[in-house]
Order: C-alpha cells, then structure tokens, then sequence
C-alpha cells in the first residue's frame, strides 16, 4: 500500500511541477506587486504568468502527451484539444487572497480522465500546507521554506457528517443563496477559506461541505476536487450527479465552466440537504 503520493510516478509530476509554480508564486509575493485586469475583469498579474510558464514547463518535459488546460492559456486563446485525458492547471487560485496577502492562495494541477479529476495537487505555499490525492488516497503535509520538496505525508480522510454539519465557505464570494442555504442545511458553524483549500477542510474531515452557487471555472476546482474524492468525499451537481470536467460543461457558458456543485465528505448528508433548496439559489 503505497504511503505517499509520491510512490505514484504520474502525482510526483504533478507535484513537482506544482512545487515548481511555487517557487515562481512566492517570489512575486515577497516583492511590491502589482495587477492587471484580464478581458473579463478578473485580475492577473506576474505571479500567474510566470508560475504557469515553469508550471507547464516541466508537465511538457513529464507527460509530453497529455493536452494541458491552463487558466492563463486560455485567457490567451490557447486552448488545446481535450478527450479522454488532460490536465487542469490554475497557478494562481484566489488572487484575492494573494493581494490582500493573508496567505490563502494556491497552486493547482489535476488530471482529468473520462471527465473525472483523478490526480490532484493543492499546494498553499504562503501557509506552509500541500494536499494532494489519487486512487491510493489522499495526504496532507508541509512545505519546506525554499519550497523544493515536501515533508513527510500523513494520509487524510473525510469524517462522518455532525448532526450540525460544519461549512466550509468562499472567503471572498459568498452570495445571499450560498447564506439561505447553509441556513436551510442547518449548518451554525462556517470555517471561511480562500481557494480551493475549502475542499480540503472538507478532505481533512475539518469540516463536512463546501456548497458553491456561483461562477467557477474547471482548474479552479478539479485539484482540489481530486483530493477530496482521493479522501472519500464527492462533489456532486444540483441534479445529484457527479461533477464532470470537460470542454463544455454548460449550455451557453465558457469553456470548461462549471455549474453549481456541493462537496461533500459524508455521501449520507447529501440525503440530509435538500437539493431544490440549493438549485433555487441557483436560480434567484
């Protein structure tokens, strides 16, 4: 049984590479940065760019034949052919937590194969914590400070649903539908969170659900995503499937959008929240 991620040859690239990324992330971090608006108004600057160059990189060098997704690459207008196998690759999820610099931003990479996130890394470099997952479960460690490999793995699991489920919820973009709706679950405790470190509170059995009834796109989610299904966990839409990653995911929306999901660390609390509930934050 393997006991580190590391012993799967495919998430020691994606490890690697994510490690790589960090490297290049915190060196914009530690200087007076600055920010730019890409066309749709979110925000870019040298941090994603260059992590995303080293990043995409050494995934060329490793696995020349997997097609790469990469969120600054398709804001470019590069976006590759995608079928059965790929690769998601956000350098920088959560710039807002990256400007305002209270360290809850990561570096994400996942592969995807028949639309499900197999492989992932979530990487916090800021916070000293790396996640990553795959079909032998999924881990927790630390950082080191150069951020040129990882300590010593501890697996993680998902836990079994409290009574009064516990929310992992969106630091920066929570909504009126997100709020009614932890309400109608139940939920009287919230641990708020930046990037996709939400599904890993919910990997780690800190907390029991991250519900998300707004915009998301495929590389935002797909890594941490990975982890949490590694742990035990699900990510399902408001219909109650699983959510998929590809190409197109919506009628009428971008590439690689997502809908609205639950992440879930019990299968059991999924009965326990009324879906129509969440579907119609969907819709107000």
């Amino acid at each position: 049984m393997p006991t580190s991620p590391a012993d799967n040859p495919r998430l020691a690239v994606l490890i690697d590479a994510a490690l790589a990324g960090a490297r290049a992330v915190m060196a914009v971090y530690e200087t007076d940065f600055s920010m730019e608006a890409k066309a749709d108004g979110s925000p870019v600057g040298r941090a994603d760019r260059e992590a995303e160059a080293v990043i995409l990189a050494q995934l060329a060098a490793a696995m020349p034949d997997v097609p790469v997704v990469a969120e600054e690459a398709v804001a470019a207008g590069r976006i590759p052919e995608v079928e059965q196998e790929f690769l998601l690759v956000d350098p920088l999820d959560g710039t807002k937590e990256f400007v305002s610099r209270n360290g809850e931003f990561t570096v994400n990479i996942a592969l995807i194969e028949a639309g499900a996130p197999v492989l992932g890394v979530v990487l916090a470099p800021a916070i000293g914590l790396a996640y990553a997952g795959g079909p032998d479960g999924a881990w927790k460690s630390t950082l080191t400070p150069a951020f040129d490999h990882v300590d010593a793995w501890t697996e993680i699991t998902t836990r079994a649903a409290e009574a009064s489920p516990v929310a992992a919820a969106s630091r920066s973009h929570s909504n009126p539908s997100t709020e009614a709706a932890l309400a109608d679950a139940g939920c009287v405790e919230r641990r708020s969170m930046g990037s996709s470190l939400k599904f890993c509170l919910v990997a780690e059995g800190t907390a029991d659900f991250y519900p998300r009834l707004g915009p998301t796109m495929g590389w935002d989610t797909a890594a941490g995503d990975a982890v949490l299904r590694a742990a035990g966990g699900m990510v399902v839409t408001l219909d109650g499937k699983p959510l998929r990653y590809g190409k197109r995911s919506l009628v009428g929306g971008r590439d690689f959008e997502n809908p609205h999901f639950l992440a879930l660390g019990d299968a059991a609390l999924l009965k326990r929240l009324d879906l129509r509930r969440f579907a119609a934050g969907r819709a107000a």
